[in-house]
């Protein structure tokens, strides 16, 4: 019962951060776009790093609770 408890904090947590910096990274890459059009492939390659480095936050709480419901 814990183990469940525990894992649906881990994800339900962990998934706020990366839900907010994702919401934040489009947010700021459509002002971007719609500023300086002619930059959308300058802006592009970072945003696309930004938004893969946000989600593997998200990925490690995913295993983590899938840890603490077999685990634990």
């Amino acid at each position: 019962m814990t183990g469940n408890l525990a894992a649906g904090l881990a994800i339900g947590l962990g998934a706020i951060g990366p839900g907010i910096g994702l919401g934040i990274a489009v947010s700021k890459a459509m002002e971007a776009l719609g500023r300086n059009p002619d930059a959308a492939g300058v802006i592009f390659v970072p945003y696309v790093l930004g938004i893969a480095l946000a989600e593997a936050v998200a990925i490690y709480a995913l295993v983590t609770a899938i840890l603490l419901i077999f685990v634990g």
